[in-house]
């Protein structure tokens, strides 16, 4: 029997993209849409099938966890959330012990879904709270306010979800310390598992962006969200949460698995439009529109068989709505491991250091631990409490 081209026994990360939302928020620059409701049935269909490609390319490749992002993935009809996962236990060997997550807004959650989400195999929800001020979270653009999202926290714990993360912003135009410290309080008296704290970044073309270029809004600032992130190390490490990467806390053994794979550079599957993989030693992505995603998909027909030659980028590129795809080279590899692995507290351990990444790396290394934003002792490289800061700059001296 011939061996698929990108046959692996690796366990994989399999991230499933939602393109829908029922309004779009002004900072938002992905790959996301308000209105185009009426694809739903039809982007199910066309998820299915590509989900069944990879799954005959890979040779069922294993699958430890499967992330369902966005967009607003609890926005779908639940019925179409359970299809989809089936497919996904048709095409892969879907570990049975599998970190499952659903990505969902305060406002979408009742007892009913929530009931529905954890039958289908959820067993993980990212709750998007950003916000528990009500102020913040109208310039924010969300459909929610501070009481719906304490309301959705308690529900899904209610539910029977144990493993629950809720995302914060901080660094908002008009955002006080008080008012991050405020945010903070509440999150920890709703006690998730998991918390993420990312600071606003106004994306070129975004609604927000143009606000604060015509001066309607004040631009953040990048002081004051210093401070902000500093609270949030301090609050959250004496309410016992590790702070196991730059922007994610966790209670012990709930750290997002899905994501540690990102961090790690390990391989990856990502399904559905302008949605990323790392897989064979190739870095590729999808198209970007939901439209032409779904005529690809329905023109190659439920029987399409992606190319089989040997190479693996022929194969990735044979898939119908692969955009591009780029051979990842060994220098570039090594590039990754250390961006993405410094993201960790952990940082990047010695065994991960050959020769040939010291050679090509070692000058920066040292500059930086010179400069107070890297620590190497202690068997591994990591990045110091002024590193998390500055970590763009760190990491652009691998670029």
């Amino acid at each position: 029997m011939k061996v698929p081209p990108l046959h692996t026994d690796d366990t994989i990360a399999l991230y499933v993209h939602v393109p829908f939302c029922e309004t779009k928020c002004p900072y938002c620059d992905f790959n996301t849409y308000a209105g185009i409701e009426p694809l739903m049935p039809a982007y199910s269909d066309a998820l299915r099938r590509e989900i069944a490609l990879w799954g005959g390319l890979t040779g069922r490749a294993p699958v430890g966890t499967v992330f369902f992002g966005g967009g607003t993935p609890s926005y779908i009809p639940s019925g179409a959330v359970r299809a989809v996962m089936g497919s996904i236990r048709n095409a892969f060997a879907l570990d049975p012990n599998a970190e499952v997550t659903l990505e969902a807004n305060p406002g979408d959650l009742d007892e009913s879904r929530l009931a529905e989400w954890l039958e289908i195999g959820f067993n993980r929800l990212s709750i998007g709270v950003q916000s528990f001020d009500d102020r913040l979270l109208a310039g924010l653009g969300r459909r929610h306010d501070a009481a719906q999202a304490a309301d959705a926290v308690k529900a899904a714990g209610r539910a029977g979800f144990t493993n629950i993360s809720i995302d914060l912003m901080y660094g908002l135009p008009g955002q006080a310390l008080e008012d991050w410290r405020a945010t903070l309080s509440k999150a920890l008296e709703l006690g998730p598992a998991h918390v993420s704290a990312y600071c606003l970044t106004l994306e070129p073309g975004t609604p927000m962006q143009r606000r604060v270029e015509l001066g309607q809004l004040a631009e953040p600032d990048p002081d004051l969200a210093a401070d902000m992130y500093e609270h949030a190390e301090s609050a959250l490490g004496a309410s016992g949460y590790d702070h196991y990467e730059i922007s994610n806390w966790a209670v012990p053994g709930r750290e997002s698995r899905h994501n540690l794979v990102y961090w790690l550079n390990r391989p990856y599957l990502g399904v559905g439009p302008g949605s990323h993989s790392y897989l064979a030693g190739c870095r590729f992505a999808n198209i970007r529109s939901p439209g032409e995603y779904v005529r690809r998909l329905t023109r190659c027909g439920p029987g399409h068989r992606a190319v089989t030659g040997t190479a693996p980028a022929a194969a990735i590129a044979g898939v119908p709505v692969v955009d591009n795809v780029n051979v990842i080279d060994r220098k570039t590899e090594m590039a990754e491991t250390l961006m993405l692995g410094l993201r960790l507290s952990d940082g990047v351990s010695n065994d991960r250091f050959d020769a040939a990444t010291r050679s090509v790396y070692g000058p920066a290394l040292d500059e930086l631990t010179a400069a107070g934003l890297l620590d190497a002792s202690n068997g591994a490289v990591k990045l110091t409490a002024r590193g998390r800061l500055l970590g763009n700059e760190v990491f652009s001296r691998f670029l």
